[in-house]
């Protein structure tokens, strides 16, 4: 497993790959990303343990998301087992997986411990509540400042974890390492991952802006609230669908995948 450094232009070429996947088989991708939402809304949704859950579980979904673009990306039909790739792959590879959302839970838990030193409590209670926050507290400096934390905060631990569940089931490589890796792999392309976040910001923004403008021409506020959903949804997916390829060009591939 070796370290690649790639021109920032490859973070659109991830983003039209990812697309070009997606609409190759849309149908199962889109599937399969649904499965991923209801898996994470139904381990949520427990009581007490659900939000810690589900945090543990959220690195062998997105494999799952991965190897399903793989997939795609190969010319083969994903099919819902594919989903399930972290907990097929074998009990070592299983727990350390599992570990691998152990520790994120972890992270997760304590970024929002340190935004209740600022607030009380208020941005933490809400988030994961699941509630936006009302306009009293979005004027809150308080609340402003913990938001601000948890921005700074939970950007580097989800680089940390970006190619973290890859590098466990397609390297073998321990949960330490994997971590430490992925953060380096994203600090070493920053400029890839800059620009690949900020288009996919733009294409949102572009889709919304769509929308609104649709539901003034039709003269239909409703029709934008209802077609923002499943727009979103849709970007969502085309969006989980390209992370594969950041990783794949960040890592030189497995001896098995070389051409």
């Amino acid at each position: 497993m070796k370290l690649q450094l790639v021109p920032a232009r490859r973070g659109l070429s991830w983003i039209r790959q990812g697309i070009r996947t997606f609409l190759r088989q849309p149908l199962a991708l889109s599937g399969l990303f649904f499965m991923f939402l209801a898996v994470m809304s139904l381990a949520g949704g427990l009581p007490v343990v659900g939000l810690s859950l589900a945090l543990a579980l959220l690195p062998a979904c997105t494999l799952g998301l991965m190897a399903a673009s793989r997939e795609a990306a190969s010319g083969k039909f994903p099919m819902p087992t594919v989903f399930l790739s972290a907990f097929r792959a074998g009990r070592q590879q299983l727990r350390a997986m599992l570990l691998l959302g152990v520790v994120y839970g972890t992270g997760f838990w304590v970024i929002m411990g340190v935004t209740t030193l600022f607030d009380g409590g208020g941005f933490a209670s809400g988030y994961i509540a699941g509630k936006m926050p009302t306009m009293e507290m979005a004027r809150n400096p308080d609340t402003q400042t913990a938001m601000l934390a948890f921005l700074l905060m939970q950007l580097p631990l989800s680089l940390m974890f970006w190619h973290a569940p890859a590098l466990v089931h397609w390297h073998g490589v321990p949960v330490a390492k994997s971590i430490f890796f992925s953060l380096v792999a994203c600090l070493r392309n920053f400029w890839s991952f800059v620009v690949f976040g900020l288009v996919w910001m733009a294409i949102l923004m572009a889709a919304i802006l769509v929308v609104s403008l649709m539901a003034g021409i039709v003269g239909n506020p409703e029709f934008a609230g209802l077609a923002l959903l499943p727009i979103a949804l849709l970007v969502a997916a085309m969006f989980f669908t390209s992370t594969y390829f950041s990783f794949r060009d960040c890592f030189e591939p497995p001896q098995e995948d070389a051409p």
